[in-house]
């Protein structure tokens, strides 16, 4: 009898927390609906597939027939579900506690919801580090699976990689399966007949009769990446695939539970904190990025890249939170919340509060890469939204001082935060003395979520003024790995990295950024006075009910002009939903610039923030709006992106008082 490799074939389907209905809707119809309907077909083609919590959540309630069909596929034993984290956080960085409270949820869920309670588990973005060993195994999970390339990277060869491993923490083991590079690779994008002669060339290749071909990944790979609908559907490849793999005499599909069960450990592995091969780049700053991706290049010229590509490593996940200041505000506000969360009483802790604190650990809106989605304002809003909505639960249960500082974010720079139960200002106390973070808890929004502009590794492949090319494979089509193409023009000026934050109330003099210096904090305000200006300025920052106020004091008059940029994340963004309403009509949108002088009041009308914001000022001023992009590189190509309303706001020193007032408004 020859010899047979065993396929354990898995897919992996996610959509953030706050991703558009639109998007969701689209997903499901070009991919998961189709997905499932071709493998209800085929009873004996075994797989194992992961959802997330909160995209389960989702078809669940919008798509019960096509969920109905996976859970049939469960009793009918045909699909092993793979537990997480609910909503998908990487468990490498949230607290021990919150990643047993995730895994257990989800684990619960499958139960109750497709009538399976998971054995192995889907790791977010494949972060791995050792001590997510103990909440997994406390939650029951047994195995896990991970790139071969974490395997590599600890010294073991690609010819051992067939089977399952074994490593243990702090008492508790669990078993490791490495996912194969080169199937992730070929399926689905190289044609049929060269992806089974390879499986059988594993068959071919066995020392033993219990060799692994191991794939799991993306879902979306079939349906939604560029061309992956009419390959995969209307070409037929799926099926074309299904059909191959039943038919062969080399391949039989297993569940990984049913394999792990049957088959005995390889042995004892250690890894490094690794994940995917892609993301060393991603995780690293642009020159340090440029760097590597040279060394790689050089590798592969000299024909070397292939065996020795685990000794050339990049950065590790957590480096996304000293690249992106932005990133590593949202992460230590969740941590803090966390803590105040657990500290409550477990009477008080309601299921709300975990909730939304679940939901703020989502992983997508604290990275950047292909895939990652910290540059998408949507989902970095999701993210606020549930930590400014699980603060406010958080206070009605435990008060905090309406004025306080601290280094939240571990940068060396204190914060100090002022709020009254309404609003929140979080001022960062260095030379800007601008808000960082400008919390409405009615609206559950913060304002004071942007995203500055920084040099990007991958803006090296731009190439200003063009609007599309792609590159496509010679066989098959091409992953979106392998694709340079544009959806929006992009010129050189779109690329250029921001020289400050993008917070609210920048202020210059002149072109000159003005260096201030924080003064002991008063009751409800926080004062500042500049260093670099020939006369001193005052800056006075405070809360009166549902109004930010910044007051501005000149100690002499001249001819020079003062100016405060606010940056501003209205939900609407260039959108049709965000307009200005000036003296009772609309001159525009946040996506157009507009300029107005001898300006006292303007509205900011947001749709999708159902609220506006009324800003006056005390004196007249000249009022410049603009939106303010990003350029970033996703699976669709290199786009701009609307990260937050800039405005200016310039008049000249010619009074000793000005006041900018923000007042925010609910419309309910």
């Amino acid at each position: 009898m020859s010899q047979r490799v065993s396929l354990l074939f898995g897919v992996h389907a996610h959509q953030p927390v706050g991703n558009f209905s639109s998007v969701l809707i689209d997903a499901h119809m070009r991919c998961y609906k189709p997905f499932l309907q071709v493998l209800h077909r085929y009873p004996e083609f075994r797989f194992a597939v992961h959802f997330s919590g909160w995209l389960l959540d989702y078809l669940i309630e919008h798509f019960p027939e096509d969920m109905t069909l996976l859970r049939e596929m469960v009793e009918r034993q045909q699909v092993e579900l793979f537990g997480a984290g609910d909503t998908e956080p990487v468990l490498a960085v949230i607290p021990n506690r919150d990643r047993i409270g995730q895994i257990e949820t989800f684990s619960n869920k499958l139960l109750a919801k497709l009538g399976q309670r998971p054995q192995g588990a889907w790791l977010t973005e494949r972060v791995w580090e050792s001590t997510v060993i103990p909440a997994l195994a406390d939650c029951g999970i047994r195995y896990v699976i991970v790139d071969d390339y974490h395997f590599l990277c600890a010294g073991k060869p690609s010819s051992e990689l067939h089977g399952y491993f074994s490593t243990e923490e702090d008492g508790r083991k669990l078993d490791l399966f490495p996912i194969s590079e080169i199937l992730r690779y070929k399926i689905p994008f190289s044609p049929v007949p060269e992806t089974i002669a390879y499986l059988e060339s594993l068959a071919d290749s066995a020392s033993s009769s219990c060799a692994a071909a191991i794939y799991f990944d993306d879902i979306e790979k079939f349906g939604i990446w560029p061309e992956t609908y009419q390959w995969v559907y209307e070409k037929g490849w799926l099926e074309q695939f299904i059909q191959s793999v039943l038919a062969s005499s080399k391949i039989c599909t297993q569940h990984y539970g049913e394999y792990h069960a049957s088959e005995k450990t390889r042995g004892i592995v250690y890894l490094p904190t690794v994940s995917y091969i892609e993301m060393n780049e991603w995780t690293l700053p642009a020159q340090a990025a440029n760097t590597y991706a040279e060394l790689v290049q050089q590798a592969k010229i000299n024909s070397w890249y292939e065996h020795k590509k685990a000794f050339l490593r990049g950065g590790i996940w957590k480096n996304f939170f000293s690249r992106y200041p932005e990133s590593n505000w949202m992460h230590k506000r969740m941590l803090e919340l966390s803590t105040r969360f657990n500290a409550l009483p477990k009477k008080q802790q309601t299921k709300l509060m975990r909730q939304k604190l679940y939901e703020s650990q989502a992983n997508d809106a604290y990275w950047h890469g292909l895939f990652g989605g910290l540059y998408l304002p949507h989902l970095r809003r999701a993210v606020y939204n549930a930590i400014v909505e699980l603060e406010a639960l958080l206070d009605s249960r435990m008060q905090r001082l309406s004025c306080y500082t601290e280094d939240t974010d571990l940068d060396g720079i204190t914060e100090a935060y002022l709020h009254n139960g309404i609003l929140q200002a979080i001022v960062k106390l260095d030379d800007f003395a601008a808000i960082c973070e400008f919390d409405a808890y009615p609206l559950k929004h913060n304002f004071g979520d942007t995203l500055r502009c920084q040099l990007e590794h991958y803006y090296q492949k731009i190439q200003p003024g063009e609007h599309h090319l792609s590159n496509h494979a010679v066989s098959g089509i091409a992953s979106a790995h392998d694709r340079i193409s544009y959806k929006h023009e992009i010129n050189a000026d779109d690329i250029i990295p921001d020289d400050h934050p993008r917070s609210l109330f920048i202020d210059r003099l002149g072109e000159t950024f003005i260096a201030y210096q924080y003064k002991a904090p008063a009751l409800e305000n926080i004062h500042f006075q500049s260093t670099n200006t020939e006369y001193p300025i005052h800056k006075h920052i405070m809360l009166d009910n549902n109004r930010l106020q910044v007051v501005y004091r000149f100690s002499a008059k001249h001819s020079q002009i003062f100016s405060t940029e606010i940056n501003l994340a209205m939900p609407s963004c260039d959108g049709m939903g965000g307009r200005y309403i000036y003296q009772g009509k609309i001159p525009g949108g946040f996506g157009q610039l507009l300029k107005l002088t001898d300006l006292t009041e303007i509205i900011l009308d947001d749709d999708t923030l159902a609220g506006n914001v009324i800003l006056t000022t005390s004196f007249p001023v000249t009022f410049i709006g603009h939106p303010h992009f990003s350029v970033s590189q996703s699976e669709s190509g290199f786009e701009k992106i609307m990260q937050a309303l800039t405005i200016r706001l310039e008049w000249p020193v010619t009074t000793q008082e000005c006041t900018v007032i923000l007042e925010i408004n609910s419309k309910s």
